[in-house]
């Protein structure tokens, strides 16, 4: 009866001793360093985020876990599956209590589309907050890497992180020798400005062989005139009309039968959201740029 009794107790301790054990693993801490190098630790793995830029849910989706944003905000509508995910504000303005109300684990946020004084009451109450700020098409594979990491997803991460690296590898090697094509890039024209250097667009550009006229301006995101455009006198001009708004895209340019890229039928579309975005779709719309200069190769002079 007693050794029963014994074998029993052993069998209880063992059990609570398993169930510690694994109680443990699961709050092993997670610890990732966002893009400006802060270090971020979080008890547990991510299961609950909210995303605040458009590009940072298409990261999470790519990443394996979509089903894990508990918040977005406007404009964050790729893959499908976001549309019907909340929106907890814009670029103007957060909802502070609805977030609050969503407890999430972590928020990963955009330094150049949401404002500090709106981040600010939030790091105040301890609500873990990463910066996704990529810089180059590497930082894009990065990023889907550490996104994994914060929600434990690495697998699916690393997969899709590198089918990323091996597009962009395979668009290098077929355009980046080719001879260089001067471009504008419109963002948009009501104003007219472009993007330096700095922002991730160089980098596509460097992909297909395209040079940007505008790359060494101060400014991220410059305004231009149109008479400074003229001057350059661009082979190529790169622009795209968002859908519900009133710009007028590369078409603009017909106006002006002098400039380069007009006389040669160099004025081109691509969906902005496929270039300005830095996500994984950035790699299509490096494909169509790539094959869009050379379209403006083809239709130079013959020599």
């Amino acid at each position: 009866m007693l050794s029963t009794l014994h074998a029993h107790v052993r069998s209880i301790v063992t059990a609570a001793t398993l169930l510690l054990a694994c109680g443990h693993a699961i709050a092993q801490p997670v610890v990732v360093h966002d893009d400006q190098g802060t270090r971020i630790e979080l008890p547990h793995e991510a299961k609950r985020i909210i995303a605040l830029a458009p590009h940072v849910v298409e990261l999470i989706f790519a990443a394996g876990g979509g089903d894990r944003i508990v918040g977005t905000v406007a404009h964050a509508d790729f893959p499908p599956a976001a549309r019907d995910i909340a929106q907890i504000g814009d670029n103007r303005a957060l909802d502070i209590e609805r977030i609050i109300a969503l407890r999430p684990d972590v928020m990963i946020a955009w330094r150049h589309g949401n404002a500090e004084s709106h981040l600010e009451p939030l790091r105040k109450l301890g609500i873990p907050l990463f910066y996704s700020e990529p810089h180059t098409l590497e930082d894009v594979a990065m990023s889907i890497e550490k996104v994994g990491s914060m929600m434990g997803t690495d697998s699916v991460a690393k997969t899709a992180a590198q089918a990323f690296r091996a597009r962009i590898a395979e668009l290098s090697a077929k355009y980046r020798n080719r001879p260089p094509v001067r471009l504008f890039y419109q963002v948009w024209d009501q104003p007219l400005y472009t993007l330096n250097r700095t922002h991730i667009l160089n980098d596509v550009l460097g992909v297909c062989g395209g040079v940007n006229i505008f790359a060494t301006l101060p400014a991220t995101a410059p305004t231009v005139s149109v008479e400074a455009v003229l001057a350059e006198d661009p082979e190529a001009v790169i622009a795209g009309a968002r859908e519900g708004r009133s710009g007028t895209g590369p078409q603009v340019w017909k106006q002006y039968p002098t400039l380069l890229a007009t006389k040669r039928d160099n004025l081109f579309d691509i969906v902005p959201d496929l270039m300005l975005r830095a996500g994984p779709r950035i790699v299509e719309g490096t494909a169509q740029l790539c094959e869009k200069l050379e379209t403006a190769r083809a239709r130079r002079p013959a020599q």
